[in-house]
């Protein structure tokens, strides 16, 4: 064998090593963001769990408003419907709805004495804002690890093999601008 066949052999040994290491890489990137949505999946499912039981609580009070525990029944069904098929952008816009419901039920809810002094509610709204501190956290891993798969698929000259092997762009949970905005007390109690 000639120095010029060894060194070839040896350059596409090299660059087989690295393509292996990439490749590895990308799939551990790629499992994360798998793992990251689990996370926030474990949590929408807690939270899809306890809601049917807070809009109960509060329509118990015959003259609590109806309207929004309709709206929040309603961005339940969405959420639940955008979680199980992973459609990440469909679960940003449900999502900013069903948080704007739930903060119109907390904030409706100081009107009403006597739904603030049960028990019951008082352990689900305690419960629910848990769920939703874990869920914004949970976000923020997953959104890092998508930014990280994302990056690294772009990138020379990981973005060879990633298109080799067809990894793909995966999207951000974003929440609507609504979502992130303080709610409006004022139209809540002149409503």
């Amino acid at each position: 064998m000639s120095i010029s066949t060894a060194v070839v052999l040896g350059l596409l040994v090299l660059a087989l090593v690295y393509g292996v290491i990439v490749y590895n890489g990308l799939v551990n990137l790629k499992h994360g963001v798998a793992k990251a949505w689990a996370n926030i999946d474990v949590l929408l499912k807690q939270r899809h769990d306890e809601l049917p039981k807070l809009v109960e609580v509060c329509r118990r009070y015959k003259q609590f408003e109806q309207a929004t525990l309709a709206r929040v029944t309603e961005a339940r069904a969405r959420v639940a419907a955008a979680r199980e098929t992973h459609d990440v952008e469909a679960l940003g816009a449900a999502e900013g709805l069903l948080r704007a419901g739930l903060g119109q039920i907390f904030a409706v809810a100081e009107a009403y004495p006597e739904l603030r002094a049960n028990e019951h509610f008082t352990q689900l709204q305690s419960r629910i804002t848990a769920l939703e501190n874990g869920i914004a956290d949970r976000r923020e891993w997953y959104n890092e690890a998508v930014n990280l798969h994302n990056v690294r698929i772009e990138q020379f000259p990981d973005l060879i093999v990633a298109r080799m092997f067809a990894f793909v762009d995966q999207p951000l949970l974003q929440f609507s601008n609504s979502e992130k905005s303080d709610v409006d007390l004022k139209a809540l109690f002149n409503a």
